[in-house]
């Protein structure tokens, strides 16, 4: 039997414009997945993303700034346009001023701070479609893996004084080891690789650049970084450190969201079109040749991690390959981690009124 307000996109035809809205704070790999299957119900996605003043009154503070989250949507491969400023709730009359034919959420149910269903004006026109949520991951979960931990935690410099050991030692250790990497209940496939990834191959003569880091908790200097890194080239490539390298030389608990995480993430924007799992810390020449890479670039923002004396960017910089780059933005992981625990007790609260909020909701359908 089918839901109402549910349809069988191969039944029907595919839209013109298509609609789709939410706060998307701390832009994960959830977000795009929701984006991804929306885009296939239409030719265009259009996407709505709410003000900060909306989701503070009806969820809680935001962690990332609406300036920061309308830049984190507009560069998702699956967006075609953003509307600044959407209403919270949908109505026929936001559909029709973006000449958008229905809107499309995932399976989960949103609510105003009232209670009432965000949707419920949509659905009952008739044009309302749905997509599957993706399970395991949410930004009250990431925010909540923040709220477990002390802040001290997160200081590199007092990890490093603690432990006085050298880093990439520490990365051969099982000791070294992030409590987080575990908890996600992502189950990556190769489908959901090539889903995300559109195939995308370099042609014959395009310029390679390569860049690596941990990429976590991806933000908006993440974004801009890869934005320009872009730009140095035909065809960017991006290699994902592991977990146990990552965890080595920022941290007891970092990173927050696991390789397959950070990979879906980074995977999701337009700038980027590969990335390698798990890459090696030191940039080889092995590696150089076997991608064919041109320019390796590195970020001028962020701390240079040469750990037992070794610059992993020896061999690009031998070749006269390696070039710096500006992202010109100051964001950094810490920065959003610092924000969170300045305002601990709203979020704390803020996830509290979300749990009993999906409570209630499961109560009343019987779950």
């Amino acid at each position: 039997m089918q839901l109402a307000g549910v349809f069988n996109i191969a039944m029907e035809p595919k839209a013109e414009r298509v609609w789709a809205d939410g706060c998307y704070d701390m832009v994960h790999y959830g977000h795009a997945n929701q984006l991804r299957q929306a885009k296939t119900f239409g030719k265009k996605l259009v996407v709505g993303v709410h003000t900060d003043e909306e989701i503070r009154l009806h969820k809680g503070p935001p962690v990332f700034t609406e300036v920061e989250r309308y830049r984190m949507v507009r560069g998702i491969k699956w967006v075609d346009e953003v509307v600044e400023g959407a209403p919270y709730c949908t109505t026929v009359e936001t559909l029709d001023r973006y000449n958008c034919d229905f809107c499309v959420h995932g399976d989960d149910i949103t609510r105003t701070s009232e209670g009432t269903d965000t949707y419920e004006e949509v659905k009952n026109a008739g044009r309302y479609r749905e997509c599957k949520r993706t399970e395991g991951v949410s930004t009250t979960d990431v925010v909540g893996r923040m709220l477990l931990l002390s802040r001290a935690h997160f200081t590199r410099d007092e990890w490093i004084e603690k432990h006085k050991e050298d880093a990439r030692t520490l990365a051969t250790h099982n000791d070294a080891a992030s409590p987080w990497t575990d908890v996600s209940r992502l189950i990556a496939s190769s489908r959901t690789l090539e889903e995300f990834s559109q195939g995308n191959k370099p042609k014959p003569g395009d310029k390679i650049v390569y860049v690596s880091g941990a990429f976590d908790l991806f933000h908006i200097g993440h974004l801009s970084f890869l934005e320009k890194a872009n730009v140095l080239g035909d065809y960017l490539i991006v290699g994902i450190l592991s977990d146990h390298m990552v965890n080595s030389y920022k941290g007891e608990n970092h990173p927050l969201m696991n390789l397959n995480e950070r990979v879906l993430t980074v995977l999701a924007y337009k700038c980027v079109n590969q990335v390698i799992i798990g890459a090696p810390y030191d940039v080889t020449d092995e590696m150089i040749d076997q991608f064919n890479i041109s320019v390796v670039a590195q970020g001028s923002r962020v701390p240079h991690h040469e750990v037992d004396g070794v610059d992993p960017f020896a061999a690009p910089k031998r070749r006269g390959i390696f070039q710096i780059i500006d992202s010109k933005s100051d964001m950094r992981t810490e920065v959003i981690i610092k924000r969170i625990f300045d305002r601990r007790e709203e979020f704390e609260q803020r996830n509290r009124t979300k749990f009993e909020k999906e409570k209630k909701i499961n109560g009343h359908n019987g779950v």
